[in-house]
């Protein structure tokens, strides 16, 4: 599904879930989600958020998608000695290694 037809999915299905009690909506979903990733959700906003995973398609996709980004950045750093590619312009290292300083 495309991204614009997955987020329009998103929103309606989170317009439906919203007449459920205690049901967490599709936007809730995404504003829990760092909360969620790094364990700091409180147990009954959890049990609500898992559920909402198992229910939801799409949300299940973008979890496991921003899983996956998590993972692509955090193999990008495996190495800190490996030399940079040669086409990694040197005036884009300086500003980066400045930005790391302030």
């Amino acid at each position: 599904m495309t991204s614009l037809g997955s987020r329009f999915m998103r929103k309606m299905k989170g317009a439906m879930l919203s007449w459920m009690p205690g049901m967490l909506t599709c936007m809730e979903f995404e504003i829990f989600l760092i909360d969620y990733m790094e364990g700091t959700l409180p147990a009954g906003q959890r049990r609500v958020f898992e559920f909402h995973i198992k229910i939801c398609r799409e949300c299940r996709e973008y979890l496991a998608a921003y899983r996956y980004t998590i993972e692509l950045a955090g193999r990008a750093y495996d190495d800190g000695s490996a030399p940079l590619p040669d086409e990694v312009p040197e005036d884009l290292v300086k500003a980066i290694l400045a930005a790391r300083n302030c």
